[in-house]
């Protein structure tokens, strides 16, 4: 049974990627900090399973890291664990250099020592696979789409600590040989997503009939890609991607942000009328935009389709609805979430202050 050591495998994609790779028939070692947005209730099911363990700690605690690395022997090395809200990281950009970049220089100096004493097949075989965001390249005008040779431009404190992680991991292939690979991967959406970000904030507001914010004029762009897609499209990159190489992963799925709380909306109308009748588009209130908010992002997602015969599998209408319907029917996951120190409220106004 092939072992993966998946770090930040409590939060959303990478709560969703161990759930996929446990059923697959993977062992999983799942390290995560447990922040904010690490939640244990996304892997409840995992409880008593036996490919699964789990471990509360840092990716920057090296004698942790080493102790799992050594116990366990895993045959790649997935890393997800990082703060990744542009919001939270206008108020606080310290904690993700904290996380982002120095947590990811400690891991990968201690992947690289783990596996220089490898032999053989598995030192061959051996992956480090870095899990990136397509926010490195910064903003595109209304043409063109972001390629994996398109020049790094970031814009947030979130999308630099990212860009210096991806250039850190990029630096340890060449100059120690690691053998790495990074996915850069467009605006993600569907189940256990922490409800600061965009989908499953108007989720929750709409159920209620609550005001739904949209910054600025709602134009801003994002392509949109379900997170069931992204994990696989990462399990194509880890089995068969070429070491040292990026491959951008993208839902073929532009959408202006305002049209992605339209279709929420009417799909809640659909499944849940409010009581008075109202279609919940009414509800929309713009507000003042984000400070930095990139105008589009559109993924050029050809390398990993000629190379790896990756597309994704669900439409942007597809999987909308079914991360309504999921919403719907895992209320008791969104209360359990809430019950912490989130509680819907607007973040990453740091910058007005």
């Amino acid at each position: 049974m092939k072992t993966l050591l998946v770090t930040g495998g409590a939060g959303f994609i990478g709560g969703n990627f161990v759930l996929q790779a446990i059923a697959d028939g993977l062992r999983v070692v799942n390290l995560d900090k447990l922040t904010y947005a690490g939640n244990p209730e996304t892997l409840a099911t995992l409880r008593e399973h036996p490919g699964h363990v789990f471990v509360h700690g840092d990716i920057g605690d090296r004698t942790l890291v080493e102790r799992l690395l050594r116990e366990h022997r895993p045959d790649a090395i997935v890393n997800f664990a990082a703060e990744s809200h542009v919001d939270r990281s206008i108020d606080g950009p310290a904690e993700f250099v904290q996380t982002n970049v120095v947590g990811t220089l400690a891991l990968l100096e201690t992947a690289r020592d783990y596996w220089r004493a490898l032999e053989g097949p598995a030192r061959e075989d051996f992956r480090f696979l870095h899990v990136s965001t397509d926010e490195v390249y910064g903003s595109l005008g209304d043409e063109g789409m972001f390629r994996e040779d398109t020049p790094y431009a970031p814009n947030s404190p979130y999308s630099a600590s990212k860009a210096a992680s991806d250039h850190l991991v990029r630096a340890f292939h060449h100059t120690y040989g690691l053998p790495v690979l990074t996915t850069n991967c467009s605006n993600n959406y569907g189940p256990y997503q922490f409800p600061e970000k965009l989908v499953p904030l108007v989720l929750h507001k709409a159920l209620a009939g609550e005001a739904l914010p949209v910054y600025g004029d709602g134009r801003n762009v994002r392509d949109w890609l379900f997170v069931g897609d992204h994990c696989a499209a990462i399990r194509r990159v880890l089995e068969s991607g070429r070491v040292g190489e990026t491959y951008n992963v993208g839902g073929h799925a532009e959408r202006e942000n305002l049209t992605v709380v339209k279709t929420l909306c009417a799909l809640l109308d659909a499944r849940q009328p409010l009581a008075d009748g109202r279609p919940r588009e009414q509800l929309i209130t713009f507000v003042k935009d984000r400070p930095g908010h990139d105008r589009r992002y559109a993924i050029d997602a050809g390398k990993i389709r000629r190379e790896l015969d990756w597309t994704p599998s669900e439409s942007f209408d597809s999987g909308m609805q079914r991360t309504v319907d999921w919403y719907l029917d895992h209320q008791a996951w969104v209360r359990h979430v809430l019950d912490g120190s989130y509680r819907m409220q607007r973040l990453g106004e740091g910058a007005h202050a």
